[in-house]
């Protein structure tokens, strides 16, 4: 997803995630497990989950955005990314942090959740 890692002019730039670490692939698995209730997408496809960072130890990062700040499930959803991420076997601890910067847009999603919507 390197558009999301693009810059855009006078936007931060979201922090890439620790892609190398071997529980990566496994906890975008179980972010995979968690919809965003309004949109029958998954909210990693929906390109909801901008960093998952890894530590040394095991210690797990992820930031998250909304796909709208007035999401009606905006106080929840990091809860059920957190219950998707720590049973996994090796995580010590999870925290989800939630921001709106940069807001979330549609070309943020995969080209799976463009077509599971009819955008392609």
């Amino acid at each position: 997803m390197n558009q999301q890692q693009d810059m855009i002019e006078g936007a931060p730039l979201i922090k890439p995630s620790t892609t190398d670490h071997p529980l990566y692939d496994t906890i975008v698995e179980a972010c995979r497990t968690v919809y965003d209730p309004e949109i029958p997408v998954n909210i990693f496809d929906l390109g909801l989950i901008y960093t998952i960072d890894i530590s040394g130890e095991n210690d797990v990062e992820i930031l998250m955005t909304l796909t709208a700040p007035g999401c009606p499930v905006a106080g929840e959803m990091p809860g059920w990314v957190q219950d998707a991420v720590e049973p996994i076997p090796g995580v010590k601890s999870v925290v989800v942090g939630m921001t709106f910067d940069p807001p979330w847009g549609m070309d943020m999603m995969s080209d799976e959740a463009r077509l599971e919507l009819g955008f392609m």
